[in-house]
């Protein structure tokens, strides 16, 4: 496939995902309301399949919103997630990644974080989306851009 295309299909992806957060948005709004008029978890969740479909919150997450809002909870947000540090893809770590990488190109991801202190996962979006780069025989060099990614 050739770059726009796959640029066009991650624009998609991430518009649907957006619209399904929505739409998890919206029915958290439902799920409140069902709440407050008086409503059985069951009953709301037998409205919610019938109002939104295949795109119906599961049994259990409908049930712990519903137990959320009983215990008090007054926000239909999700809560702050507790997980790695933002600073993990920072400049500095990408940074570090790169001079680890320049140092010794044919290190592996693992090696690579190993060495800086960051996951495999993070490791290989820096080398790979941060610094352009991608594995050719087991040894990390520059993607090379084509003419129309140059313009840009």
């Amino acid at each position: 496939m050739c770059d726009a295309t796959l640029a066009f299909i991650k624009r998609c992806n991430v518009l649907s995902a957006i619209i399904e957060m929505a739409d998890f948005h919206e029915q958290r709004a439902c799920i409140k309301f069902c709440f407050k008029l008086g409503k059985t978890a069951t009953e709301c969740y037998e409205m919610l399949k019938t109002a939104f479909g295949e795109q119906a919150m599961g049994h259990s997450q409908t049930f712990q919103w519903f137990s959320q809002f009983k215990a008090g909870k007054t926000s239909i947000d999700d809560d702050e997630h507790s997980g790695r540090p933002v600073s993990s893809s920072m400049p500095e770590m990408i940074e570090n990644v790169h001079q680890v990488i320049c140092e010794e190109s044919r290190r592996t991801i693992d090696e690579v974080s190993m060495l800086v202190g960051n996951s495999h996962e993070t490791c290989h979006n820096i080398l790979t989306e941060d610094l352009k780069m991608r594995c050719v025989t087991s040894k990390f060099v520059p993607r090379l851009l084509s003419v129309d990614q140059k313009q840009q």
